[in-house]
């Protein structure tokens, strides 16, 4: 412990290999954590993915730090890289991108440790008429308890649970009860006496006890329902199974402490199920007894907790992956090589700004010396934007087939007005560049690209119709211009333009015009390699909300020059 200090009490609970479960207190300053006893870890943890010098905790000026100590890939809080920063209660610790470790921070005063509440209640009990049942009562809590903790599977542990609350209190049957998304309670097991299943359908839990025990967020422990309130005993299923004592008890995750929260002390959050209890026989429950059920009710409600936050983990990594899996397939879909365009120079870029986007840039040989050529932004972002960008490369590929482009255009106007969520469209500009210079164009909606000849930059294709997808019976024209040899267009979407600084202020069109005007006689490697710096120096880290696209190409004539150039 650093210079003799004293620390205040703070625990990490540890989930390992799914849910697994076990607590560790913290009790020096610094506090090592991983993997193995070799680097004089206090926390020892078993995962592979853990370096032996992993992190550690140290306690300055009165706040708990977590510092990493060089932990492959990383140590995360909350899902946030970090390299020191300070832990509040409740905060999540994982290691790298696997999280197959989770570590759950406690500060300040713990809730009472199973070895505490045993002796404070094995001395009551002790003291108290009955004394060897209330001792039996109590191991039955420590054989719970030790299964909780246990590396059993989890629907194994939470039946051994069951079965020990229904010996405690000596009840006939129990449901254990988890919450769905939808905020309904929905049986997870239910047992009988003798530690044997139910079907979980086969039980009818008394809904009024369920109810009052959600409200009133505290357990409902009814001895006699004869005795109990009018609502209770006149309810339909107590009535119908001739019930005679209920008991139902909420299981609540623990609530996060906030800094500077000046509440009653209420350490109970998010409700994560009820454990019910029935017999057809009146029943009389000691204190003891009563505190026996709370104190399970506590493990219970941690396992759960715990092997949900495992859960929501698992499908976040199963998302990652599925998204992974999407943007290579988006990335697989881009040109990889422009060497066999004819009579112009071509490279290109995309930049999504999540795992996936809605940018996407295409070439396309349409026949003899003409070649297509399509940059596209489409509204929204993500998983859905990439689906659209999908969608429309998809039908833009009748293009290859000679078939006219107004009418394609209008095709496939239709199809994604008719088969896209409202208010989604995407705007673009679409290309047929033949050898000897002639381009017949449409855009639609889209910024126009930069044309540069002789040094000059300009933006002459503004003339346009609306984008596709916005509205079914919109029209598309195409236009036509001439390109001579040297001339280079500078495809774009507004990821570039609308590029912020620290300051919120947009790249803009300006300074975009600036730089190719500046590089205007590079090579399209080099001139698209100028704009990305000029964009990430503007930028400088800010996050950005756009992807950023780009496809460059320069035509050179009839003689053919080609390059060789990869996304």
């Amino acid at each position: 412990m650093m210079d003799g200090q004293t620390i205040p009490e703070a625990t990490l609970e540890v989930v390992e290999a799914e849910s697994t479960r076990r607590v560790a207190r913290v009790t020096e300053s610094p506090f090592l954590i991983g993997r193995g006893a070799e680097a004089g870890n206090h926390l020892q943890l078993a995962d592979r993915s853990i370096s032996r010098r992993c992190a550690q905790l140290v306690y300055v000026d009165g706040v708990f730090r977590l510092e990493d100590r060089g932990q492959r890939q990383g140590v995360f809080v909350n899902g946030e890289k970090i390299d020191v920063r300070p832990l509040r209660d409740a905060d999540v610790i994982t290691f790298g991108q696997l999280d197959a470790v989770r570590l759950t921070f406690r500060a300040g005063p713990s809730q009472e440790s199973l070895p505490q509440l045993l002796t404070r209640l094995g001395k009551a009990a002790t003291m108290e008429e009955g004394g060897s049942r209330d001792l039996r009562q109590l191991s039955l809590l420590l054989e719970a308890t030790a299964l909780l903790q246990s590396h059993l599977p989890l629907e194994q542990v939470l039946g051994a649970m069951v079965d020990r609350a229904i010996t405690i209190i000596n009840a006939e049957r129990a449901v254990l009860l988890e919450v769905t998304p939808e905020a309904d309670l929905r049986p997870l097991l239910a047992r009988q006496q003798g530690g044997k299943s139910l079907p979980v359908d086969s039980m009818a839990p008394s809904q009024t006890a369920l109810a009052q025990a959600r409200q009133q967020r505290r357990s409902v422990v009814e001895e006699d329902i004869a005795r109990a309130d009018t609502v209770l005993r006149h309810a339909e299923s107590v009535v119908a199974q001739q019930l005679r004592s209920v008991v139902a008890m909420p299981l609540h995750a623990r609530a996060p402490t906030r800094t500077g929260d000046a509440t009653s002390g209420d350490t109970r959050g998010e409700l994560l199920g009820v454990l019910y209890l029935d017999s057809r026989r009146p029943a009389a429950f000691s204190r003891l007894e009563r505190q026996i059920l709370d104190a399970l009710a506590q493990e219970a409600a941690s396992v759960l907790d715990n092997a949900r936050l495992v859960q929501k983990e698992q499908e976040r990594q199963r998302l990652e992956r599925e998204l992974g899996i999407a943007r290579e397939i988006q990335q697989a879909l881009l040109p990889k090589s422009f060497q066999e365009v004819r009579f112009c120079q071509v490279t290109g870029i995309n930049r999504t700004c999540f795992e996936v986007g809605g940018d996407y840039f295409d070439l396309m040989e349409i026949g003899a010396d003409r070649t297509g050529f399509v940059i596209a932004d489409v509204s929204g972002k993500g998983l859905g934007a990439a689906l659209e960008t999908a969608m429309l490369q998809g039908s833009l590929s009748a293009l290859t087939l000679g078939q006219e482009p107004a009418s394609v255009f209008a095709h496939v106007n239709r199809y994604l007005y008719a088969h896209s969520k409202a208010q989604d469209y995407a705007t673009l500009f679409f290309g047929i560049l033949e050898g000897g210079g002639r381009m017949e164009y449409i855009n639609a909606g889209h910024h126009s690209p930069l044309l540069v000849r002789g040094g000059k930059v300009e933006a002459p294709f503004t003339e346009g119709s609306l984008p596709v997808g916005l509205l079914p019976e919109a029209e598309f024209k195409t236009a036509s211009y001439a390109l001579q040899p040297g001339d280079t267009l500078v495809l774009f979407t507004d990821g570039i333009t609308e590029a912020m600084n620290a300051q919120e202020e947009e790249f803009g069109s300006q300074r975009l015009q600036e730089v190719v005007a500046r590089n205007a006689g590079a090579t399209v490697e080099k001139l698209q390699a100028a704009i990305l710096a000029a964009v990430a120096d503007f930028t400088r880290g800010a996050l950005q909300g756009d992807d950023i696209t780009l496809l460059i190409l320069r035509y050179l004539g009839t003689a053919k020059t080609g390059s060789d150039t990869s996304v």
